[in-house]
């Protein structure tokens, strides 16, 4: 049984996120050790991100659990990153722990070897939620094309 929960997942805000961003690569691109997941529908989107609809994560995760098995960092986020980011992070983590168990009794002799042969040991993947959001990624980097994409200003003019 998983050991994971909502309140132990780990938060990112926005300006760390678009530091990280911009030092990472410029601009931003999916061959980026740091993998972004809308899990929304409109409204722009942050650069390079993946949009993974939360209605339809039964269907995707395969997918999303294949898309992210090299990255360092991945962040989930929704409107607010109250119910379905942090919902959809802690699926993937769960999911992602249920498949590693299957794949770990083969691979823990081989990777053993290999770090001990290497000198050093895999880096875990690090995974978040980003604080506030889309709404408040938007309030500070909508209008950014460095950082943000396909940004519809009206649709945010009037608040969320």
């Amino acid at each position: 049984m998983s050991m994971i929960t909502i309140s132990s997942l780990q938060r990112i805000t926005a300006s760390k996120l678009a530091e990280m961003l911009l030092a990472s690569a410029n601009p931003p691109s999916p061959e980026a050790k740091i993998a972004i997941v809308d899990v929304r529908d409109d409204g722009g989107h942050i650069k390079s991100s993946l949009h993974f609809p939360s209605r339809s994560l039964d269907a995707t995760m395969p997918t999303l659990l294949r898309k992210l098995a090299d990255k360092e960092i991945v962040i989930f986020h929704c409107a607010l990153s109250q119910q379905r980011g942090p919902s959809a992070a802690l699926r993937y983590l769960r999911e992602k722990e249920t498949a590693n168990a299957a794949a770990d009794a083969v691979k823990r002799a081989a990777e053993k070897k290999e770090a001990e042969h290497e000198g050093s040991a895999a880096k875990q993947q690090q995974v978040y939620v980003l604080d506030r959001g889309f709404v408040g990624w938007q309030e500070a980097y909508g209008p950014d094309e460095r950082l943000t994409e396909a940004y519809r200003k009206e649709l945010w003019e009037n608040g969320y």
